[in-house]
């Protein structure tokens, strides 16, 4: 784990694969860490130079002061290409991570060769919903959502299948600081991105899971259509962690389409 400062915040990061790959930046949700992407790692560092950072508030990045803004969390990513002294990348990211490499796609499309924008959206969930979670976490921490929670990242069969694996991103959420949360939930109820989407020129891949009820596949299809000439893949019986119910698609998903290979 490796360390760097953007406006006065700790941020933590890791690299792994070779320097001389392309490289390739993955972005976490709401709610994980970097830890969200290790299946796929060993996968994707077969052709690229993987990078992975904790947001704000989330892993062992430093909780910075609230309110913050979807652009402070597109700047801390700047920040990180800067740091490594990179010009060009593909980025990754899923959720909140997607919201935010949309809004980095759109502002500084020089820094990005391919984008792929994982069961995300240009608005994810509403006023109310977020206002909700935030008075849950205030009354009752971390663990009064944990369950919840599970219940939308991950569908019902694979939680059944796959305990390990949802013990381990249940220990991820617990171990936030509900403020670092708190304040990442409240960059998710003011952020709408639908008129910003629509000026996105860079290839584009956009993946959704079926069963998804955070970032619904209509959700995905709408994003679709306004980034012209993307392209859209919707994960079979999948809910919102989709590149941990099916880490080999995804690596693949990723591995042909930053390749250019469609």
């Amino acid at each position: 784990m490796e360390f760097f400062s953007h406006a006065g915040i700790r941020l933590a990061y890791q690299v792994d694969g070779d320097a001389d790959r392309p490289s390739l930046v993955l972005v976490n949700s709401l709610g994980t860490d970097l830890r969200m992407w290790q299946p796929l790692v060993p996968i994707l560092t077969r052709q690229f130079r993987v990078i992975r950072y904790d947001a704000r508030g989330h892993g062992q990045s430093a909780l910075a002061p609230a309110p913050y803004t979807i652009q402070d969390l597109g700047q801390d990513l700047l920040a990180l290409l800067d740091t490594l002294r990179l010009e060009r990348v593909s980025i990754c990211g899923l959720s909140l991570g997607g919201l935010t490499a949309l809004w980095f796609a759109a502002q500084y499309p020089q820094r990005v060769q391919r984008a792929v924008f994982a069961n995300t959206a240009a608005r994810i969930g509403s006023r109310e919903i977020w206002d909700a979670r935030i008075a849950a976490v205030r009354a009752g921490g971390m663990a009064s959502i944990r369950e919840a929670v599970l219940a939308r990242f991950l569908s019902a069969h694979y939680r059944q299948e796959h305990p390990e694996t949802v013990r381990e991103i249940g220990e991820m959420l617990l171990a936030l600081d509900p403020q670092g949360y708190i304040a990442a939930c409240e960059v998710l109820r003011e952020t709408d991105l639908s008129s910003l989407v629509r000026t996105i020129a860079v290839p584009a891949l956009i993946l959704a899971g079926e069963l998804d009820e955070s970032t619904p596949p209509a959700q995905s299809e709408e994003l679709h259509a306004a980034i012209t000439g993307s392209q859209l893949f919707i994960f079979a019986q999948v809910a919102h962690l989709s590149s941990l119910e099916r880490p080999e698609v995804f690596s693949q998903l990723l591995l042909e389409f930053v390749a250019g290979r469609f």
